[in-house]
C-alpha cells in the first residue's frame, strides 16, 4: 500500500524484523535447496562427455538460477538497490551451444561458489537469528518445557555442571528468555544486511561485467538516440513539406495571380489577396505548432515547473502538478523531462479512461528528477505493449534515465521515470 506520492508507509522496527525473521526461514529452506542442487551439479558435470549430463546440467543450471535470482531480489530489497543479474545471454541454438555458453560464463561458476559459501553464512546469519527467537520462547516456558517433557531431556540446559532436578530450579531459566529476545532484537537487522552483502558480493555482476554491460548500454542508447534523431529531422521536413512549404507556395501563386488581375479585374484580385492572407495565418499557425513541437516557448520561458503547469491547463481530463524543484534544470534535462511527461500524459487520456490524473515532480538532493504520472484509470499499462511508452524509454535513455510501470489490470496506473541532472 503506498500514499498518492508512491512512498510506501512507515513499517516499525518490530514488524521490520519479524518479516526478516520469516525470510530467515525462507532463506534457510533455501540453503538447504542449494546444497541439493550442488550435488545434482556435481552428480551432472562429469556425465555431460557421455551425453547423458547434458540435459541435467541445463536443468540443475535452471534451477539454480531461479534460487539465486529471489535471493537476489531479496537481497536487494534488504540492502535498498537492486542486485543485477550478471548472465551472458543465451543463444538460440541446441543444447551444445547453450551448454557452452553456460560453461564459459564466470557467474555460473560464482553461482555455485555461492551455493557452497551460503551453505555456511546462511545458518550463521539467518539460522542464528532464528535461534535466538526460537531460544527466547523456549527459555520464558522452560518451566512447562520441563514439565512435559520425559526426564531425560531438557534437564541440562547449561551443560553437566547446571542440572535441574525440580520444576522449581527451571524457573532460573526463565530471565534467559528476555535476553535472548534482546540479542534478536538488536542483531536481526545487521545478521539479514550481512547475508544481503554476502548475496550482493556472489551473485552481483562483477565490475567487468558492470563495465561490459555499461558500454553495451551506451551503445544501445546511441544507436536508439541517432534514430530518434533522425526521425525527428524527417518529421519536421516532411511537415514543412507537406505543411507551411506547401501554403507559402499557394500564396505566391495567388499573390501572382493577383497582380495580374488587379488592373482588369480589382475584385478577383481582393479575394486572391484575402485568400493570401488566409494562407498567410494558416502557415503562421503551422510554423507555430511546428516550433513548440522542437521546444515549447513556455518551456524556456517558465521552466519545467510552468510548463507542466500549463500542460495541466490544457489537458481535458481534471490534472493535478505537485513539482518540487528548487529552481531551473538543464536545458536538455528539462526539454527530455517535458516530453516524457507529455507523452504519457497523452497515453493516459487516450487508453486510461481516467477521471483524474497527478502529475508529480521531484528533484532529490543528490540531483536525481523523478517524475510520476499517476491516474486512475482502468490500468493494464506495460513498456512493450505500445510505441508510446518505448519511445519515452528511448528518450530517457540518452540521459541514463529509466522508465518504469505499475499498472495492474483494474488500475491504478503510476508511470515513474527518472533522470540524472547532477552530471549535465
Amino acid at each position: 500500500m503506498t500514499d498518492s506520492r508512491g512512498t510506501p508507509p512507515p513499517v516499525s522496527a518490530l514488524a521490520s524484523r519479524l518479516n526478516s525473521l520469516g525470510w530467515s526461514a525462507m532463506l534457510l529452506t533455501g540453503s538447504v535447496a542449494g546444497a541439493a542442487l550442488a550435488t545434482l551439479w556435481i552428480t551432472s558435470v562429469p556425465l555431460v562427455a557421455l551425453g547423458a549430463g547434458v540435459p541435467l546440467t541445463l536443468l540443475s543450471t535452471a534451477l539454480v538460477r531461479w534460487l539465486a535470482d529471489r535471493h537476489r531480489r531479496w537481497a536487494g530489497r534488504e540492502l535498498g538497490e537492486p542486485v543485477p543479474r550478471p548472465y551472458l545471454p543465451a543463444p538460440e541454438a541446441g543444447w551444445p551451444s547453450r551448454l557452452w555458453t553456460i560453461l564459459r560464463d564466470p557467474a555460473t561458476w560464482r553461482d555455485w561458489a555461492w551455493l557452497a559459501v551460503n551453505a555456511i553464512t546462511g545458518w550463521l546469519t539467518c539460522g542464528l537469528s532464528l535461534l535466538l527467537f526460537a531460544g527466547g520462547f523456549v527459555y520464558l516456558l522452560y518451566p512447562l518445557v520441563y514439565a512435559l517433557t520425559p526426564p531425560e531431556v531438557f534437564r541440562t540446559p547449561l551443560g553437566e555442571a547446571f542440572r535441574l532436578r525440580s520444576v522449581t530450579q527451571s524457573f532460573a531459566l526463565v530471565p534467559l528468555g528476555p535476553v535472548c529476545f534482546l540479542l534478536w532484537y538488536t542483531t536481526a537487522a545487521r545478521l539479514a544486511r550481512l547475508n544481503a552483502r554476502v548475496i550482493r558480493l556472489l551473485l552481483g555482476p562483477t565490475e567487468q561485467a558492470r563495465l561490459r554491460a555499461r558500454v553495451e548500454q551506451l551503445a544501445t542508447s546511441r544507436a536508439e538516440t541517432v534514430d530518434t534523431q533522425a526521425g525527428e529531422l524527417r518529421r519536421i521536413e516532411r511537415d514543412l513539406h507537406d505543411g507551411a512549404q506547401a501554403r507559402l507556395a499557394s500564396l505566391g501563386m495567388s499573390l501572382g495571380l493577383a497582380e495580374q488581375l488587379l488592373a482588369d479585374d480589382p475584385q478577383a484580385a481582393r479575394r486572391l489577396l484575402a485568400e493570401a492572407r488566409a494562407s498567410t495565418s494558416d502557415a503562421l499557425a503551422e510554423l507555430r505548432d511546428l516550433v513548440r513541437g522542437i521546444h515549447p516557448p513556455v518551456l524556456a520561458d517558465r521552466g519545467l515547473d510552468g510548463a507542466l503547469q500549463a500542460l495541466a491547463l490544457i489537458n481535458p481530463t481534471p490534472t493535478t502538478v505537485v513539482t518540487h524543484l528548487p529552481g531551473r534544470l538543464p536545458a536538455p534535462v528539462e526539454s527530455a523531462a517535458y516530453f516524457a511527461v507529455s507523452e504519457a500524459l497523452s497515453n493516459a487520456i487516450k487508453h486510461a479512461g481516467a477521471r483524474h490524473i497527478r502529475i508529480t515532480a521531484d528533484l532529490s538532493a543528490t540531483g536525481d528528477l523523478t517524475l510520476r504520472v499517476a491516474d486512475d484509470g482502468r490500468g493494464g499499462a506495460a513498456p512493450g505493449s505500445g510505441t508510446g511508452l518505448r519511445g519515452v524509454a528511448r528518450r530517457l535513455s540518452a540521459f541514463d534515465g529509466t522508465l518504469s510501470v505499475d499498472s495492474p489490470p483494474g488500475g491504478p496506473t503510476e508511470i515513474r521515470m527518472w533522470l540524472p541532472c547532477a552530471s549535465l
